[in-house]
């Protein structure tokens, strides 16, 4: 009996003793959530970025880690289910424990987790393009606003002589808010109702004949007409395809794309896309020292020197660098406390200049127009000048204009009201 006892006691001291040396093994790191859809209609755009994420975290390892410590990844798959996303961000958020989490691509999928976020006081750095009307003091917006892509895409159209247009998106928040934003613009431009025309398809829709052939019947009046596409994921494969399959070429109907880059473009012949465009914020071909080692960085990673970067990826690269400039000005994790240290904080971009970001939790970019090369990259035909800070809100919207966000003190607002000088929610 007392041979049993020593035993048991013998195993229960090891296994107190594993359990502590566990428990020490995570209080010496830092973990990182990753939340990107690895399965279903999105992952065909997210798997990169959880890649990138993994390249970027294994980068600052090597550099010694972060305040003493290793950082963690912890990748989980929410599988292009919006419901599950919220589930995923929890298990991220309480059951892991994670100090930061990167992810999300469509505005549905940033939607269903943000009261995750706000109810625990975590922190989201979402990397992609997306149609404002948005600003939480727990989330920041390293992808471009609809001021830092969509809005200066039109204008470039006009300056082109397109006078009518087809909003052509996939049905959910972020093409039909981006579309009621450039609908109000175009109107304020004298556009003509009838001269605009809307259509939405849902996630992973694959046959295009129809509608493409409706495109090119409302393009056939005698005015220019442009395709302003937020159509989001694996749909765009077959949108393309039916349009060089129809012979509807630049020149005659040029599209510009919001959701199209690099990654999307290698799964598809690009011959009969040459000449069609796309509005973002990075082209894997700026010639800059910055993206040159980038993209070393991420080939090697990958172990492949045909894999292509974009506009996403290097959204994370700007959200996580400032994430880590943050902590280390903070000298801590906790949320609170690089809530107020990130605003002001800025980083190299891949295209030569800076991003800061703002007191909105939006950051500052370049305005790209590319267009379509045969071998699938984008020759930049247009740019802005400088950088672009992101608008929160729409100028453009009634009941958007008139507000600001401003997360710093004394304001601490997503949606200040200019004209009642009144926060109109907490967040947003």
């Amino acid at each position: 009996m007392k041979t049993f006892k020593k035993t048991m006691l013998g195993a229960a001291c090891a296994m107190a003793l594993s359990a502590g040396s566990q428990a020490a093994l995570a209080e010496d790191t830092i973990k990182v959530g990753i939340l990107h859809s690895l399965s279903g209609t999105m992952a065909i755009s997210e798997t990169t970025l959880k890649d990138t994420m993994l390249m970027l975290i294994d980068e600052q390892n090597a550099k010694g880690g972060l305040l003493g410590k290793k950082l963690e990844a912890v990748v989980v798959d929410p599988a292009s289910n919006w419901p599950l996303f919220a589930e995923k961000a929890r298990e991220l958020v309480s059951k892991e424990k994670v100090d930061a989490v990167f992810g999300c691509w469509t505005s549905v999928s940033r939607k269903s987790v943000l009261p995750v976020f706000e109810e625990t006081n975590s922190l989201l750095f979402y990397p992609v393009q997306y149609e404002g009307e948005e600003s939480s003091k727990n989330v920041f917006y390293t992808g471009a606003a609809p001021n830092q892509q969509a809005v200066p895409a039109v204008d470039y159209l006009m300056n082109q002589g397109v006078e009518r247009w087809v909003l052509a998106g996939t049905d959910y928040v972020y093409p039909r808010t981006t579309n009621k934003i450039l609908e109000a613009y175009l109107k304020a431009k004298g556009v003509a109702p009838e001269d605009i025309m809307v259509n939405y398809t849902p996630f992973g829709h694959s046959d295009w004949q129809s509608i493409v052939s409706d495109i090119k019947k409302f393009g056939s009046t005698g005015k220019k007409t442009a395709v302003v596409s937020t159509i989001n994921g694996d749909a765009n494969v077959p949108f393309y395809k039916e349009l060089g399959s129809q012979g509807v070429a630049a020149s005659d109907i040029p599209v510009v794309a919001f959701s199209v880059g690099e990654e999307e473009l290698s799964g598809i012949d690009t011959g009969p896309l040459v000449g069609h465009l796309a509005a973002w914020n990075y082209f894997m071909s700026v010639d800059s020292e910055a993206n040159d080692e980038f993209i070393e960085a991420w080939q090697k990673h990958v172990k492949n020197e045909d894999r292509v970067t974009n506009d996403p990826m290097e959204a994370h690269y700007l959200g996580f660098n400032m994430w880590v400039e943050a902590v280390k000005k903070a000298g801590t994790t906790d949320p609170t406390a690089v809530q107020e240290s990130i605003i002001g904080v800025a980083v190299p971009n891949l295209t030569g200049g800076y991003a800061t970001m703002m007191p909105n939790h939006h950051i500052t970019k370049p305005v790209l127009i590319g267009e379509i090369q045969d071998d699938g990259q984008f020759e930049v035909v247009w740019n802005t000048s400088g950088t672009v800070a992101g608008d929160a809100w729409s100028d453009y919207l009634e009941g958007s204009k008139d507000l600001i966000s401003d997360w710093r003190a004394p304001l601490s607002c997503g949606n200040y009201n200019v004209k009642t000088a009144k926060c109109s929610g907490q967040n947003f």
